[in-house]
């Protein structure tokens, strides 16, 4: 079925520590079990959608509990997702109606711009209201575990990061070509047809197109997993959004202080955030946190990131330490992060994981 050309992607389907961590994942992969967002499409709301907001952010907490109780059940083997009809009105249905709401006054992000996408303003991530693609294909080079992954490059970032190696997609968010849910939902079942073990919004970053995307869920009928890859910047309603319909979040965890974090991607309150969101994430679904190490930022950074997923998350998530810094786009700016990391850095890395007690690290 898979048409793989790394022996890693196959190695992984062994690899125990991997199928620990992302147990329920590799059984969607597998068919064994349904995409989470399929799930969510089977659990009933009672409420109109045209309700007030209040109204329908209730059913929506009623809804999660619904879907969380259902899922327990598909996946203990008590219910079977295809003997179940469809709702007349879905939590995903329901998802998909509250993010066309909020893009009326933006708050996907936590930089809250409160403009109104839909009549043609846009906020910091310069992302108007119609989504727009710079790519799409088959991609071969993430984790083993998601090779082959049909990977979705959205425009437009929420972020302003100075080494950006995709700069010309995340700061140009007029690059690309817009593409309806529609169209996304038949590429992403085609692709799954041709071997994809997932679907894999990215960019950029998916946040900015969290409205898109929950539509294209929406309209997609095949199950595959769904990947939400990302700076992991979402406001506090955007996660609720994203509850019950991915079934991985692939993390980027970059800076361990907000002072880095301003400095190099021009970001407030990073921390409080990307933090809050990965227990939130942790809770909801399956992790693979990737953290890219930066040079001269071991002690700053790299330190108190895996420090902390080890103390609040679990030694058992799946954490990419990634060597892959290059001195791109505007980094020159900055003279300590003018080189690649060096074999030292990449040593101290992987000794300050062990030391905080991670067990399942790639790098």
């Amino acid at each position: 079925m898979w048409r793989i050309f790394r022996p890693d992607a196959l190695a992984v389907l062994d690899d125990e520590k991997a199928q620990e961590s992302l147990r329920r994942y590799f059984a969607v992969m597998g068919g064994k079990l349904p995409a989470r967002f399929l799930v969510c499409k089977h659990v009933g709301v009672r409420c109109e959608l045209s309700a007030s907001d209040e109204e329908l952010w209730g059913a929506h907490e009623r809804g999660l509990k619904e879907f969380r109780r259902l899922l327990a059940k598909i996946d203990g083997g008590k219910i079977k997702l295809e003997d179940l009809k469809k709702p007349d009105v879905s939590l995903l249905d329901l998802k998909v109606e509250l993010a066309r709401r909020i893009l009326k006054s933006c708050h996907f992000c936590e930089r809250r711009c409160g403009v109104d996408r839909t009549a043609g303003e846009a906020g910091f991530c310069g992302v108007g209201e119609k989504s727009r693609i710079a790519s799409e294909f088959m991609h071969y080079g993430e984790e083993p575990e998601l090779v082959p992954s049909y990977t979705i490059f959205f425009s437009g970032c929420p972020f302003k990061c100075c080494y950006c190696q995709n700069w010309d997609i995340s700061q140009h968010p007029d690059n690309g070509v817009e593409v309806s849910p529609e169209t996304l939902a038949s590429l992403a079942s085609a692709h799954r047809r041709e071997g994809a073990r997932n679907v894999n919004w990215v960019g950029g970053d998916p946040i900015p197109n969290l409205h898109t995307i929950l539509a294209a869920l929406n309209a997609c009928e095949i199950s595959i997993p769904s990947v939400w890859n990302s700076d992991f910047y979402m406001s506090m309603e955007a996660m609720e959004l994203l509850f019950g319909t991915q079934d991985v979040y692939l993390t980027d965890l970059r800076y361990g202080n907000d002072v880095c974090a301003m400095k190099y991607s021009k970001v407030s309150n990073y921390w409080k955030v990307v933090t809050r969101n990965h227990r939130l994430a942790f809770a909801d679904a399956e992790l693979i946190i990737r953290h890219l190490v930066l040079p001269n930022n071991v002690e700053c950074c790299t330190r108190p990131v895996l420090t902390w997923i080890a103390e609040n998350l679990s030694p058992m998530v799946r954490t990419n330490i990634m060597p892959q810094f290059r001195p791109e786009y505007k980094a020159h700016e900055f003279e300590e992060i003018r080189r690649r990391v060096t074999a030292d850095e990449m040593d101290a890395a992987l000794r300050i994981a062990r030391e905080a007690g991670l067990e399942n690290v790639i790098s």
